[in-house]
């Protein structure tokens, strides 16, 4: 349910390029994806995914750690591969969607933290809420270079954040214990970003 978180992973990018001023990559949603994963009755993992994300990585490909990184995930786009479910997530007892049609991410910092592995910090505002959340990134990828001549890297992140962070409370009490819905949500975002010419 909040996957966004995301696509910081992009923030790396910059180190697997060549090259060396001031550049911008893309996301490029049509090759990304940021899925969850919540516990449900306390027996079962359910996943989902959204489907619309967007987002710039900006800064020196030759000093990663300075990179700058905005993303936006549509909350509406939510997919859990049930209608029913689906708009339940959407309503005011989770998302909210028709209030907070959008969760965003900012980046605040990116340390090394072993061969091509990066943890990135920033905001992440779901909900109306704004928490620091870190990102642990492997990546990125070499650049290749497609027909076009555009540029392209990849990189994956994950995460686990607290939905009662972010005021999304809802959840039903069990017969015997146990809650419907799980507050750990885990996170995994895939990136492919391109670089902008």
């Amino acid at each position: 349910m909040r996957r966004a978180f995301v696509i910081v992973l992009l923030a790396t990018v910059a180190v697997g390029s060549a090259a060396a001023a001031e550049s911008t990559w893309e996301i490029d949603p049509a090759h990304s994806s940021v899925q969850f994963s919540v516990r449900h009755m306390m027996v079962s993992n359910v996943r989902g995914e959204f489907r619309k994300v967007s987002g710039t990585v900006q800064g020196d490909e030759t000093d990663p750690a300075k990179a700058k990184v905005e993303a936006t995930i549509d909350t509406t786009s939510i997919d859990t591969r049930n209608e029913k479910r689906d708009t339940h997530l959407k309503s005011p007892d989770f998302l909210d969607t028709e209030k907070f049609p959008t969760m965003t991410f900012k980046s605040k910092k990116i340390e090394k933290t072993g061969d091509h592995r990066y943890r990135v910090t920033g905001d992440l505002t779901l909900h109306g809420v704004t928490r620091e959340v870190a990102l642990d990134v492997e990546g990125p990828s070499a650049a290749v270079k497609d027909p076009m001549g555009n540029l392209h890297v990849g990189a994956t992140a994950t995460a686990k954040i607290n939905r009662q962070d972010f005021g999304i409370t809802w959840s039903k009490a069990l017969d015997g214990g146990g809650v419907m819905v799980g507050d750990d949500v885990d996170i995994t975002i895939d990136v492919e970003g391109t670089k902008k010419k």
